[in-house]
């Protein structure tokens, strides 16, 4: 990891780990990293590494690779600043870039919807990403706050879709991970690294200098973003996973080792994440 002061460093990681995981967790032990892999959600004082020796959470620089909930619960006890994409930035992109219509808005108008739409949040899984046949099938607003903004696209189909790491403005490495939308594990297709480097070009400063892209191709070649994750939630799937741990430990480090530009780029798990009016 480039740029940071040489000091120890902790991996945590969450309960029930996923195979993504266990590839970074390897990957961070082969580094050095002292890795911990939690019981629960609370924040131990103290707890043990797989490797066999006492870590203390909070000596050195603490990173994370975990779901949003694990993230929210343990990260502002532990002085990590986890990035994100803004919660509308799918919705801002240019249509070369979607190829499709996209709004970030309230779910409460997501309601209204009388028309076949692909519905999800922006940046966990709290409402689930799916075609809803229309607005009435979305969770109701005795389940969801009305003003949780969702993001509304227009269907698309991709034939492939693949997985990019980013950082730093470059596309550092990737994965295909469906095909046919099913998943599918394999290399990045050239094309789509391609279309990572254009993307980066065009709208690089709308992204945190860490930060996951998915992004496709349909049956007639067109690529278009298919969304944006934050890389400290995100599985590898097949990418190289000593390059991904780098964009991971990037996007969930130390609140101390913060750049100014990333500041505002930090989850903020309780923010009003309505639109700008």
């Amino acid at each position: 990891m480039a740029d940071v002061p040489d000091v120890p460093r902790t991996l945590v990681l969450p309960p029930r780990l996923t195979s993504s995981a266990r590839k970074l967790r390897d990957a961070a032990v082969r580094r050095g990293l002292h890795v911990v892999e939690s019981a629960g959600f609370s924040v131990p004082e103290l707890s043990r590494a797989p490797q066999g020796r006492a870590v203390h959470l909070r000596a050195g620089a603490v990173h994370l690779h975990a779901g949003p909930t694990f993230a929210d619960a343990v990260a502002p006890a532990l002085g990590i600043a986890p990035l994100e994409a803004p919660a509308d930035w799918l919705a801002r992109l240019p249509y070369a870039f979607t190829r499709r219509e996209i709004r970030a808005l309230p779910i409460g108008e997501a309601y209204l919807l009388r028309r076949p739409a692909f519905i999800k949040s922006p940046n966990d899984k709290s409402i689930s990403a799916l075609v809803y046949a229309d607005g009435s099938r979305l969770p109701g607003p005795d389940a969801v706050d009305p003003q949780t903004v969702v993001l509304v696209s227009d269907v698309m189909t991709f034939a492939a879709e693949y997985r990019l790491h980013l950082l730093d403005g470059a596309v550092h490495t990737g994965s295909r991970y469906a095909a046919g939308g099913r998943l599918r594990l394999g290399p990045p297709a050239p094309n789509a690294l391609a279309f990572g480097r254009d993307l980066l070009a065009a709208a690089r400063q709308t992204l945190p200098s860490a930060i996951v892209v998915d992004v496709g191709v349909d049956d007639e070649g067109r690529w278009a973003v298919v969304e944006a994750n934050a890389a400290w939630g995100s599985g590898c799937y097949e990418a190289d996973p000593d390059r991904a741990l780098d964009t991971v430990l990037r996007a969930a480090g130390p609140v101390t080792e913060l750049s100014a530009y990333d500041r505002d780029f930090v989850r903020r798990p309780l923010r009003d994440d309505r639109p700008p009016s």
